[in-house]
Formats: C-alpha cells, structure tokens, sequence
C-alpha cells in the first residue's frame, strides 16, 4: 500500500498499472478450455415412406412439397376457430409461463456476462474511540495520579476493484451455456405454442363433432319415433303384436339416451376450449352452443422433407440447445484446473481530522495483480469435469431421441390421416344405403310385406353407420392436426419479447 504522495506519482504508478494489465487483458482473446459445440450429424431418411398411403382419388393429399405451417389453422377455412387461436395465443396461461421462463433464462445470462467486468466496491467509515492514561504530580512528599482521557477519530472513503480476468475461457464458456439455456427456453415456448394451438384445434374439432353427432341422433329420434307410432296405431288396429310395439319403444328410449351423454362431451370441449383461452369454463359457452359443421381439410397438405423436420420442430431445437449447454459447462469445470488472474486495487481517503479529508495528502491507493491456483481438492474438480461429460452423453441421447420421436410421429399422422379417408368413403357408402334400407323397409311394413324386425335392424344399422361417418369425419380433422402439430408448424411468427438476443 501507498499512502500520501503526489499526483504525479500517482499517475506514474498508474501506468505502472496499465503496463501489466494490458497484455493480460489481451490474453482474453484465446481458446477457452474443453470442447466447442457443433450440431450433431443424425442421419434421417430422404423422403416419407407415408407419402406412399396417399392416392390421387383421396379428398386431401400429403405432399413433399415445401410446408407452409406459421398459420396451418387457416387451411380449415373456420373464421371461430382462426379466432380462437389467435385468443389463446394472446391469453394462454401456459404460455404466459412460458414466456416468463424466457426472461428468467435472460436474466441468468446477464449475471453471468457480469463475470467478464470488474467489481467495483464504494464504501466510507467512521471510527471514534477513547483511550486513558495515567499521569503522575507531586504534592509535598507524596505523588498523585491523574486519569487523562485522549479521544481518536478516524474517517476513511474509498472504493475497492477486483477484475478476474478470464484467461482460460471460464466465465466464456458459462456465458456460453446460458445462452444457450436461453435459447432452449426459447424452443420451449414454441414447443408449448405448438401443443396449445393444436389443443385447441382438437377441441374445437371434438365440439363440432359432438353437436353433428347430436343432431344426427336427434334426427333419427324422430324418424324412430314416427316408427313407433306407426307400430302404436297398427296394434290397436291389431295387424301386429305388443311385441313390435316394445321394441319400437325401446330404441327410441335407447337413442334417446345417447343424447345427454353427447351433450355433457360438448359442454366439456367448451370447457376445455375455455381454459386454453385462460377464461373462466363457462366464459365460452354461449359463444360455442350454436351447431356448426366440422371443419374441412383442405385439398392438399404439403408437408416438406424429413430435413426440414429437425429444423422445425422446437422440441429438436431445444433439445439441441440443451446438449449445447451441457457441451459449453465441460468448459467451465475444467477451467478450474487451471490458475486464476486478477487485478486488484484501491483508491480513498484516510484521515483523523476531518477538515483535512478532501487534501489529496490523505489519500491512499494500492494496486497489484494476483494469482490462485487449487492444489488440491481431493478430486473435486475433475470428478465435476466427469459429471458434465455424463451429462453431455444424457442430452446427446436425449436430441437424437427427439428426432426419432419426430420422424415416428409425423410418419404415424401421415398414415392415420390416410387411412381415416379410404374409412370415410366406405362409411359414405354404407350411410346412403342404409337410408335407402329404412326408407325400404318402412313402406314394406306400412304394407304389411314384412315384418318389424327389418325396419329395427335397418334404422340400427343407419343410426351406426351415420355416428361412425360423423366421428371418422371428426378423426380426419384431428389427424391433420397431428400432422400439422407433428411437423412442428405454428410457431414461426413470434410476439415482440421472445427473442433469444
């Protein structure tokens, strides 16, 4: 330490100072420890082999033609449910959680940024103390004591500086891993974008299918109720027995009852539509109550190559940004095998008379570098380098899981969304005749050329084959969106705040 002194000699001591941090400062530029991060090479296959179920006689076809998917909701042509997407986009509490784990990540790459600065420290004091002593007079022949009380004061201002100076690449490499943790929370909301406008594509979907089911089974209640009242007026007429009479009551008890069990469904998409829009249950229920129809699929479903996949989807990008993190921490364990440089100072004012305290007589300062290195640790550091090196090998099985996972669920949707077509031209084609088979065997009972065991089995088998139609119509829609959902579309376009710089 250096205390007093000119000022000359002090911006001489100065350059002494900047003399030796310089080229330690320069050092900054070099390799930082363990090892860089570089995208795995995962091969996958040059074309979909599910492309192969689509034939040009089908309504909607899968293409390899490039994926347009930032607004894939707008293929259905549904003005409520663009609407609702774009509700839930703007309200969705979790994503709203997801968008606050963004900042978190941003914050946590700021402190440690902060790492690669000085620490600069302000602080001031005063001291008063008191000390006694004795002295000693004479008076006549005997000596007498005298307590004498001398009171101290100090007062001291200053600012202490400590600058580390990341020679090796630690701090770099840390700053490196959160950045990208801030880019896997970033994949992350867009992986919970995805999942939400999906959701809410299935549930509306659901919604409309369960009013079509339920106007469907209403509509057969009537026809079953005329049915029976027909059977009613023939027994009293006594052309039949009580016997067709009971069935004709029980299968209209029997559709009657598919009613509330269908609306109890409906109401619960409305429900379930309603939370995703982050909204009270029922906030949506007169909105919704209205029946309309089920969407339809566009025509064609272009759907890229399987490249294009691990670039889309955000669970593969953020599982690569995990493994990249994981890749950078190597780093930061094993720069603590290595020494620490630091720069170290202070600079104030020390004096015991405070209308002397500004005087640059009182001032003081010290300066110099320093170094630590551990020794010894019993194993600690490389056990930790080890630990990260584990890690690493979790998150690299991890991203190539992903993008088997990826590959399996589009290859899955392609296939299912297929498949669901050639069921509903077979549906089709079994729901216009059995009305032709109802309409048939009615006039033939009312005419007495058959019993009434046809015109039962005939309305049971239009009202299955009329249900099924409904509900292979509503698969279809839920299969494309588990296309579209499995190709990772719906998160390109991104609200101002969510970038990962």
């Amino acid at each position: 330490m250096t205390v007093g002194g000119d000022r000359s000699q002090f911006g001489r001591n100065m350059k002494r100072l900047l003399a030796i941090s310089i080229p330690l400062v320069l050092l900054l530029a070099g390799c930082a420890v363990g090892p860089d991060f570089h995208r795995p090479k995962t091969p996958v296959p040059g074309a979909w082999s599910g492309l192969d179920a689509t034939t040009a006689q089908q309504a909607s076809i899968a293409t390899a033609q490039p994926a347009e998917l930032v607004e894939w909701w707008k293929a259905f042509d549904d003005p409520i449910l663009t609407s609702l997407v774009e509700r839930a986009i703007a309200s969705n509490l979790d994503l709203r959680q997801a968008e606050a784990r963004i900042r978190q990540a941003r914050a946590q790459r700021g402190i440690v940024a902060s790492g690669l600065w000085p620490q600069i420290d302000a602080g001031a004091s005063y001291n008063r103390s008191l000390n006694s002593s004795a002295s000693f007079g004479s008076s006549g022949t005997s000596l007498q004591s005298t307590i004498l009380p001398t009171v101290h004061e100090l007062f001291q201002a200053g600012l202490d500086a400590a600058w580390e100076l990341d020679i090796f690449g630690g701090v770099r490499r840390g700053i490196e891993a959160a950045q990208a943790d801030l880019q896997a929370a970033v994949e992350d909301r867009r992986d919970v974008l995805v999942s939400l406008v999906a959701e809410v594509g299935l549930n509306y979907v659901s919604l409309r299918g369960f009013q079509q089911q339920i106007l469907i089974a209403r509509e057969n209640l009537g026809t079953q109720k005329h049915t029976a009242e027909i059977t009613r007026k023939r027994f009293e007429a006594g052309f039949v027995s009580a016997l067709d009479t009971a069935n004709a009551n029980a299968e209209v008890a029997t559709t009657e009852s598919q009613i509330p069990l269908l609306e109890s469904a409906a109401q619960a998409a409305i429900y379930s539509l309603s939370v995703l829009l982050g909204r009270q249950p029922a906030a949506l229920a007169e909105e919704l109550s209205s029946d309309e129809p089920i969407p339809t699929t566009p025509p064609e479903v272009p759907v890229g190559l399987p490249s294009d996949l691990i670039r889309r989807r955000p669970d593969i990008r953020r599982a690569e940004a995990q493994l990249h993190a994981a890749t950078a921490r190597i780093g930061v364990a094993t720069a603590d095998l290595f020494p620490k440089f630091s720069l170290t100072g202070s600079f104030g004012y020390l004096t015991s008379d405070i209308s002397s305290f500004a005087n640059w007589s009182s001032h003081f300062y010290s300066y110099g570098p320093s170094v630590t290195w551990p020794i010894f640790t019993a194993g600690r550091i490389r056990w930790n380098i080890e630990l990260q090196k584990a890690f690493t090998e979790q998150d690299l099985a991890a991203y190539e899981q992903s993008i088997l996972t990826a590959l399996k669920d589009v290859e899955t949707a392609l296939v299912t969304y297929a498949n669901e077509q050639q069921r509903i031209n077979s549906l089709t084609v079994a729901v216009e005749n059995n009305l032709k088979a109802v309409d048939l065997s009615t006039k033939l009972y009312v005419a007495g050329r058959s019993d009434f065991l046809n015109v039962l089995v005939a309305q049971r088998s239009l009202n299955s084959s009329q249900d099924a139609l409904v509900q292979s119509t509503r698969s279809l829609a839920t299969d494309l969106i588990a296309l579209y959902k499995a190709l990772g579309g719906g998160w390109e376009k991104e609200p101002q705040g969510t970038e990962s710089n």
